[in-house]
């Protein structure tokens, strides 16, 4: 597989690191801001999760909870490549920052990549009024 063009979106929060990442570690409060996940939701076992997507029925795979602020989790159609989504949750005075690398997907056009962008970005924003709140 050739190397994928990536976005680096992020986003500053005026709460400290360990509430930031106690929130996001945990896979139930995705559907809270995250909008792509925010239908049907449910555990099936250990960090793996089920969602109704925009693109249908997935499966959600999380990272264990980590010291590092690592939040990666994997987004698997039931047919189709596997989408992995790095996040980190890293330490910004004292507050915050949330990074989340997109992937542009092999066929993507450049209209897809940047409305995606854009959805992550809205994602992000809305973690940040929940958790500034």
């Amino acid at each position: 597989m050739p190397v994928l063009p990536a976005r680096h979106i992020s986003i500053s929060i005026t709460r400290p690191i360990e509430e930031v990442y106690g929130f996001l570690a945990e896979p139930m409060n995705f559907p809270k801001w995250a909008e792509g996940l925010g239908g049907e939701f449910s555990h099936v076992e250990g960090m793996t999760y089920r969602a109704m997507t925009p693109m249908g029925p997935m499966r959600v795979m999380f990272s264990e909870p980590n010291p590092y602020g690592i939040l990666d989790h994997a987004v698997v159609p039931d047919s189709g490549a596997t989408m992995h989504n790095p996040m980190r949750a890293l330490v910004n005075g004292s507050g915050s920052e949330v990074v989340f690398t997109l992937f542009r997907r092999p066929g993507m056009t450049d209209d897809d990549f940047a409305r995606d962008a854009e959805w992550v970005a809205t994602d992000l924003a809305r973690l940040k009024t929940l958790l500034e709140g």
